[in-house]
C-alpha cells in the first residue's frame, strides 16, 4: 500500500514537496467551496518532479467533458506525464445550486461524460451520439472536439469517486480506480466487492485498479484529542444542503449513524455550527479517519490494506491545523505506514 495526500490551496506546494521527499506516490487537490483542482495541480506541477497528480475530484456537473478532457491533457502534458483525473458527479444540491446542473440520471451521465473524455485523449474527431452530452449537439458541425495538446496520452488514468453500490461497480467497470472518503475497513471491503463486480462486467479484473479512500487524518496521543481537531471538516461535508441528498449523510446512516446526522443538522438549522460539530460521536470519527498516536494509526493502516486498499490517501485539508501542522501530519503517517509493515 502507498501513501497520498489530499493537498490544501494554503501552502500546497510545500505539502506537495515534502510528500514527494517522504515516498507519497500521488498529490490529490479537492475541488469545493475554497479552490478548485485544476489551478492548485498547475501550481504544484510547476514544484515537483516526480510525485503523480490527481484531481481528486473535478465535478463533473461543472464543467463538460470537452473542458475536462483538454484540462487533463493539459495537466499531463505540464506535469509531464503524471497526471491522473478523478471526477465527481458531486451532490445534487451542489449541482443545482452551483452550476445550475441537472442531476438526474447521475450515472448514465458519468458514463457518457467518461467515454467522451477517453474519445478525446485519444485523439482526432470526437462525435458521441448520447442521450446527455451528444457531440455535436447539432448533428453536424465543422469543429468538432477535436484535442491537439502535445502530446496526448490516451491511457491517461481517469478515477471515479463512488458511494453507492452502482456507482462503485460503475467506476470498476469504466475507471482505473476508485477514490473514496469517510470510509471504514469494512466498508472499503464491500466497495471492493463491488468493484470488482463492475471489473467482471468489463472482463477484466482487479490487478492495476488503484482503490484510493481519502481519510481525514490527525495525530494525538490521545484519540479523541484527534478526532476533535477533524470536527469542523466532518461538519462541513455532512452540512452541505439536503440530508436527503447529502452523499455523506447518507453514508453516515449505513454506518448507523442515523441520529447523529439528524442532531448535526438540527444544530444547523438553529444556526448553532459549533454545537453540529460537537455533537458528532467519537465512534463516527474513528471508524472513518485516522487518528491518534502513531502507533495506533499504524494499526488502522493495516487494516486497510487487508481490506485491498492500494493508496491510502491522507487529508491534510480535514484538520484544523496550521501549515506546520500539516507538514507534521505527513510526516508522522509516513512513520505510520513504516510501522504498519504494509508500506
Amino acid at each position: 500500500m502507498e501513501l497520498g495526500v489530499n493537498l490544501v490551496y494554503q501552502g500546497a506546494g510545500e505539502l506537495a514537496r515534502e510528500a514527494e521527499r517522504l515516498g507519497y506516490a500521488i498529490a490529490l487537490a479537492p475541488e469545493g467551496y475554497k479552490s478548485d483542482a485544476p489551478s492548485v495541480l498547475g501550481y504544484v506541477a510547476a514544484r515537483t518532479e516526480r510525485i503523480a497528480l490527481a484531481s481528486g475530484v473535478m465535478q463533473v456537473p461543472g464543467r463538460t467533458p470537452a473542458m475536462a478532457a483538454l484540462t487533463a491533457a493539459t495537466l499531463d502534458s505540464l506535469s509531464g506525464g503524471r497526471f491522473r483525473l478523478g471526477l465527481g458527479v458531486s451532490n445534487p444540491d451542489v449541482a443545482d445550486g452551483w452550476y445550475g446542473a441537472a442531476f438526474d440520471q447521475p450515472l448514465a451521465r458519468t458514463r457518457e461524460y467518461v467515454e467522451i473524455v477517453r474519445a478525446a485523449l485519444r485523439g482526432g474527431p470526437v462525435h458521441h451520439e448520447g442521450e446527455h452530452y451528444p457531440l455535436p449537439r447539432s448533428g453536424s458541425t465543422r469543429a468538432p472536439l477535436h484535442l491537439f495538446t502535445e502530446p496526448l496520452r490516451a491511457d491517461l488514468p481517469v478515477y471515479l469517486a463512488a458511494v453507492g453500490p452502482r456507482n462503485l461497480r460503475l467506476a470498476g467497470e469504466v475507471a482505473d480506480g476508485w477514490i473514496g472518503v469517510f470510509t471504514s475497513p469494512e466498508r472499503v471491503e464491500s466497495a471492493v466487492a463491488e468493484i470488482a463486480a463492475g471489473r467482471a462486467r468489463a472482463g477484466l479484473g482487479l490487478d492495476g485498479f488503484d482503490v484510493l479512500p481519502c481519510l481525514a487524518t490527525s495525530f494525538a496521543d490521545d484519540p479523541r484529542d484527534a478526532a476533535d481537531a477533524l470536527r469542523g471538516q466532518y461538519a462541513y461535508l455532512l452540512g452541505i444542503g439536503d440530508p436527503e441528498h447529502n452523499f455523506y449523510c447518507k453514508m453516515a446512516v449505513r454506518l448507523g449513524f442515523a441520529q447523529a446526522v439528524a442532531d448535526l443538522h438540527g444544530h444547523l438549522r438553529a444556526g448553532d455550527r459549533a454545537a453540529a460539530a460537537a455533537c458528532l460521536p467519537f465512534e463516527f470519527i474513528d471508524a472513518t479517519s485516522l487518528v491518534g498516536p502513531v502507533d495506533r494509526v499504524a494499526g488502522r493502516m493495516a487494516d486497510y490494506a487487508a481490506a485491498g486498499v492500494t493508496t491510502l490517501g491522507i487529508m491534510v485539508s480535514a484538520a484544523a491545523t496550521t501549515l506546520a501542522g500539516r507538514l507534521d501530519i505527513i510526516r508522522q503517517a509516513a512513520l505510520a505506514l513504516e510501522r504498519s509493515g504494509r508500506g
